[in-house]
């Protein structure tokens, strides 16, 4: 990643808290899965919350996350959580996310976009060293 110019928002699941769609349907909604790992967290670690309403995105900002996840949407539903969000917390934009869908998404104003085919689906390099005598 950093190699290619791109940088981390995270770096390990340890250093951030991601509340995710199961969170929410345990705690009974977003904004009470947040607020339940707002209030066990430490006071220095984030807590980002998966979201793809704009009803789960008014939920998750009152309950105090510092970043959402803006889950499978698209391009026009990321230009609207933009506008809706207001720059109050960073963005992040994830799932459904190609290299080729990069600039337009990018274009929506997220702060940051999350694309797994980086990892998982990286062509193995194929790297062999071979010692001969001199």
């Amino acid at each position: 990643m950093r190699a290619g110019g791109g940088l981390n928002h995270r770096g390990a699941l340890f250093d951030g808290i991601l509340v995710k769609d199961n969170h929410a349907a345990a705690a009974g909604g977003i904004g009470e899965a947040v607020r339940r790992a707002r209030a066990a967290a430490h006071p220095l670690l984030k807590v980002e919350a998966e979201v793809s309403t704009p009803e789960q995105i008014d939920d998750a900002l009152k309950a105090g996350a510092d970043l959402l996840l803006l889950d499978n949407l698209g391009d026009d539903e990321l230009g609207r959580a933009v506008r809706q969000v207001a720059g109050r917390v960073p963005l992040e934009a994830s799932g459904g996310m190609t290299l080729d869908r990069l600039p337009r998404v990018a274009a929506t104003g997220v702060d940051y976009v999350s694309v797994g085919a980086l990892t998982h689906s990286a062509p193995a390099v194929d790297l062999s060293l071979l010692l001969e005598a001199v």
